[in-house]
């Protein structure tokens, strides 16, 4: 939960951003509820801030969002979700709320996964919404949001990196080689190939 608050509360920086990239609170606040993954909102709104077309802000969206389908495969097995619940699952599988799930003890890595990700959901729709009503008047670097939602990724991410640090390695070094000659959003597609080695092993 306390996860969920803290990276939740970055979502008024979206509503701030895109407010400025000529949101309406309305836009901003359905860009969350819908498409729900920070990084693609960003690009979204970066996008369509610098003058870009529609297309291709949705296709950069696209591509950052690609990686919560790898992260699909591997709670598939951690986090039965029969019936309409896989649809709630689907919507809230995001970076913090697979980490807590993965690296949480055995028979638990349900309840790391709800309880996350259905608190920066609802964290990030009322952030959002309180950033695109007030984003004249709210910087949230002010208040140190905007490292909010690598530094609490880290975190969890680093108790990991101990069992899989050729992978972490390997993602790095794939995505820095893809950064010069790939578009926005396609590296971290890039570097999700550094896992496939020890998928073979499997």
């Amino acid at each position: 939960m306390s996860l969920g608050v803290a990276v939740g509360l970055y979502g008024a920086s979206f509503g701030a951003a895109a407010s400025a990239a000529g949101f309406s609170v309305l836009q901003a606040c359905a860009t969350s509820l819908l498409v729900f993954t920070g990084a693609s909102q960003f690009a979204l709104a970066g996008v369509l801030g610098a003058g870009g077309s529609v297309a291709a802000g949705v296709a950069s969206a696209v591509l950052l969002g690609g990686r919560n389908g790898l992260y699909a495969v591997i709670l598939k097995e951690r986090v039965p979700a029969p019936g309409l619940r896989r649809v709630v699952a689907a919507q809230i599988t995001i970076d913090e709320s697979t980490a807590v799930s993965t690296t949480s003890p055995e028979g638990l890595e349900p309840v790391g996964f709800w309880w996350t990700g259905l608190t920066v959901y609802v964290m990030w729709n009322l952030s959002t919404l309180a950033g695109a009503a007030f984003a004249a008047t709210i910087d949230p670097r002010d208040i140190g949001l905007d490292g909010a939602v690598g530094a609490a990724f880290l975190g969890l991410l680093w108790p990991r990196l101990r069992e899989h640090w050729q992978v972490a390695l390997g993602g790095a070094v794939l995505a820095l080689i893809a950064i010069p000659l790939t578009p926005p959003g396609v590296p971290v597609l890039v570097a999700g190939l550094a896992v496939l080695p020890t998928l073979v092993k499997r």
